[in-house]
């Protein structure tokens, strides 16, 4: 893979400060400004660069010339699953999109296996595929006001089932 980089190159855009893992590779990329949104096979690299998960994304939209994304971070473990808090909604507008709103669609969609709302934990519960990884993280995002401590009580309930289920 490093000699295809040196001969080839990265595939990422002149300009994107951005380090690659050896085994990342680039989808799409579209010009903010002077910076760069870089779709890649771990995740979406915004400008700064720092790069968001394809897990960590829990909602992206394409509207007019901009691409908005919904960061979601870990706020702690309910036994074996992942509590995530959504971050505040960030806009980037794209002058050439080229194909970025459409793998960021596929990849953010695809890393879904399951979900499931719950209205007594008001809370998703989300299955999703971590790029790089085997297997799949029980992610619960509670609703905005809603009891977290109740949330986490059921998340761990809800993983230790799917563990037994699992084998």
């Amino acid at each position: 893979m490093r000699l295809f980089r040196r001969v080839f190159g990265s595939g990422a855009p002149e300009g994107f400060t951005g380090t690659l893992d050896a085994d990342e590779h680039v989808l799409a990329s579209a010009a903010v400004g002077s910076e760069w949104l870089v779709a890649t096979t771990f995740g979406l690299w915004l400008p700064g660069p720092r790069r968001v998960g394809w897990h960590l994304i829990s909602k992206a939209t394409w509207s007019g010339n901009a691409l908005a994304v919904i960061e979601a971070v870990e706020d702690g473990t309910a036994g074996q699953a992942v509590v995530l808090r959504d971050l505040p909604p960030q806009r980037f507008p794209l002058a050439a999109p080229g194909k970025v709103p459409e793998v960021v669609h596929e990849r953010v969609t695809g890393s879904i296996k399951s979900r499931h709302r719950s209205e007594t934990a008001s809370a998703w519960f989300i299955q999703r595929k971590v790029a790089g990884q085997d297997g799949v993280v029980l992610q619960v995002r509670p609703d905005p006001g809603s009891d977290v401590e109740s949330v986490r009580e059921i998340a761990a309930s809800v993983a230790d089932k799917i563990a037994q289920l699992r084998g």
